[in-house]
């Protein structure tokens, strides 16, 4: 994005009015819950056109999207931060589905406006991605985490996220995430998707827990998986900069270019704790093993296993 582009965009967000932010509603598509902005959208987003350079970078809300962002971005830019600071991470890599309010444009406004090559953000479950992206077999990141530290997670950002609807109390959202009556659906459905589709297309799978156990390994995976060469010592700045720490403080990944009535970051940050085995300072004894017969009885006889701590 060129620095009159970001310039424009922000004036763009000067412009947006308190009383313009308002919680949507869940709307099915297919069966899956949406921000109803996204589902108004549904024939343009079906009818989408990738590019056979694009990329995607798919997740189910709060399992490291932001950080996929930041690495493959570093990636791409070799580690140049002055360029991997041209923008906030909601500009650099849009967020395709997304329909904030008016004067700011769309996510597929973005993406379409963006040159090629085109790193596109989603959180759609794999049967609700754009058949173009696999027609056109583009690459694509999916980052997996395990579903009791998304479920702290997510329950904090609905809270400050203005954008989303509201999935109510703490025993309200457990009760809405084991359903999957939460925007984007269930998360048990989303993983098993991506992974079942990881051998018949493109797809790079990475969890997590993973990246928080050894970053420098998993940023050489998807370097390789995006073909590109790089020296130790750019994986090693790579490495340190997309550090939670270092996210936190950076304005280009932290969220806090958006304005306080979309996210209030006074409620909860934006990047919280990023961490793994948060879910044992919120769960009670008695959601523990609601959550755990769940889990078995829908994951039951899968090949994805999650580790809920480190």
């Amino acid at each position: 994005m060129s620095p009159q582009t970001m310039a424009s965009f922000q004036e763009l967000m000067k412009e947006l009015k308190v009383e313009a932010v308002k919680r949507p509603d869940l709307q099915l598509v297919q069966g899956v819950p949406l921000p109803s902005p996204s589902c108004e959208t549904w024939d343009q987003l079906c009818s989408f056109q990738a590019r056979p350079d694009d990329l995607l970078i798919a997740t189910y809300p709060k399992a490291g999207t932001t950080w996929m962002q930041e690495i493959i971005d570093m990636i791409h830019n070799n580690a140049n931060l002055e360029k991997c600071r041209r923008a906030p991470t909601y500009v650099r890599v849009p967020f395709i589905e997304l329909v904030p309010p008016k004067p700011i444009p769309s996510g597929l406004t973005q993406v379409q406006e963006m040159p090629s090559p085109r790193t596109i953000k989603t959180h759609f479950p794999f049967q609700l991605v754009p058949k173009s992206f696999w027609e056109q077999k583009c690459k694509a990141v999916y980052v997996a985490r395990n579903a009791k530290d998304v479920l702290v997670s997510y329950y904090y950002f609905i809270k400050m996220n203005h954008g989303l609807p509201t999935s109510g109390t703490w025993e309200e959202h457990f009760d809405a995430f084991l359903t999957g009556n939460v925007a984007w659906g269930s998360w048990f459905d989303h993983v098993k998707g991506w992974w079942e589709a990881k051998d018949k297309h493109q797809i790079l799978y990475i969890f997590f827990e993973d990246l928080k156990e050894d970053l420098k390994r998993e940023i050489k995976k998807v370097a390789e998986f995006l073909e590109k060469d790089l020296k130790e010592e750019v994986i090693n700045k790579i490495a340190l900069h997309t550090s939670f720490d270092m996210m936190k403080d950076n304005p280009m990944a932290n969220y806090t270019t958006l304005p306080s009535f979309i996210f209030d970051q006074s409620v909860s940050p934006f990047m919280r704790k990023g961490s793994v085995g948060d879910w044992k300072n919120h769960f009670t004894v008695a959601q523990n093993e609601t959550f755990d017969e769940v889990y078995a009885l829908k994951m039951a006889g899968g090949p994805l296993k999650f580790r809920t701590e480190l």
